[in-house]
C-alpha cells in the first residue's frame, strides 16, 4: 500500500493478524510496517498512518540521513550491527572480551556467514517444496554486486550480507534463486512464478535496491 504523507509517497507493509489494536512500527532499515486486526479496512488504515505523519516522517529522515551519511563502524561492545532487519550491540552477535579490533572484525563477518548459511538453509527447504525444485547445492560468498545467483549446474550462491536483512527480504531472494531453476532468464515466466510465491516482491526488491548500501560491514 502506497500513501501520500508530506508530497512523497510512502510504501507501508500491512500485517493483518488476531489482534485488537491497530500499531504503526518502522525499522531501522526504513520499512514502515502497520500491524493492523483481521479485516481492518484500508481507509482505517490510512486513517491512522496520517495521523502519525510528522512521527513518521521525522523517523524515516533520520534514518535516511544516517544511511547516506559517512559512518565509522564501532567494533565495541555497544557497536551497532544489522542483523535480520534490526540493529544490535555487538556483543549480543559475537563474543567481544578480550578481541583486538582486528579479530572482532574476522569474528562477526564469521557470524553472518555462519548465520545467513543457517537462515537461508532452512528458507530454501521450505520453498523448494512449494516451488517443487531442487537445487543440487547452495553456498554462501561475500559480494558487492549480487545478493544471489543460480548456475545452468543448478548450485546456488548467496551474498553473506543478506544476514542483515529482513528474514522476508531474504525469503524474497531465495524464491528468486529458486525460480531460476525453471526459468533461468528474467522474463515474463519467471516474474509470474515468483509473484505466485511472493505476491508483494516488487516491494522487496525496492528494500534492497533503497537499503543495500546500509547493509554493510
Amino acid at each position: 500500500m502506497k500513501i501520500e504523507l508530506g508530497h512523497q509517497q510512502i510504501e507501508i507493509h500491512v500485517e493483518y493478524g488476531p489482534r485488537k489494536k491497530l500499531s504503526i512500527h518502522i525499522h531501522p532499515s526504513g520499512l514502515v510496517t502497520v500491524k493492523a486486526p483481521n479485516y481492518t479496512s484500508d481507509d482505517v488504515v490510512i486513517h491512522t498512518v496520517r495521523q502519525h505523519e510528522n512521527k513518521i516522517l521525522k523517523q524515516l529522515q533520520a534514518i535516511e540521513a544516517a544511511r547516506t551519511s559517512p559512518k565509522v563502524r564501532e567494533y565495541e561492545e555497544e557497536g551497532k550491527f544489522l542483523h535480520l532487519g534490526r540493529y544490535c550491540s555487538l556483543h549480543e552477535l559475537i563474543e567481544t572480551k578480550g578481541r583486538t579490533e582486528e579479530e572482532l572484525q574476522n569474528d562477526l563477518k564469521k557470524f553472518y556467514f555462519a548465520s545467513c548459511k543457517k537462515v537461508v538453509g532452512e528458507r530454501i527447504k521450505i520453498y523448494q517444496k512449494l516451488l517443487k525444485v531442487t537445487p543440487k547445492s547452495f553456498i554462501i560468498e561475500e559480494s558487492r554486486t549480487k545478493w544471489g545467483s543460480c548456475s545452468s549446474a543448478k548450485h546456488l550462491t548467496f551474498n553473506y550480507r543478506l544476514a542483515m536483512a529482513p528474514i522476508e527480504v531474504i525469503d524474497y531472494v531465495v524464491i528468486h534463486e529458486l525460480c531460476h531453476l525453471l526459468h533461468m532468464n528474467h522474463d515474463r515466466s519467471f516474474w509470474r512464478l515468483v509473484g505466485s510465491v511472493m505476491k508483494d516482491y516488487k516491494e522487496k526488491e525496492a528494500f534492497l535496491a533503497r537499503y543495500g548500501n546500509a547493509m554493510t560491514l
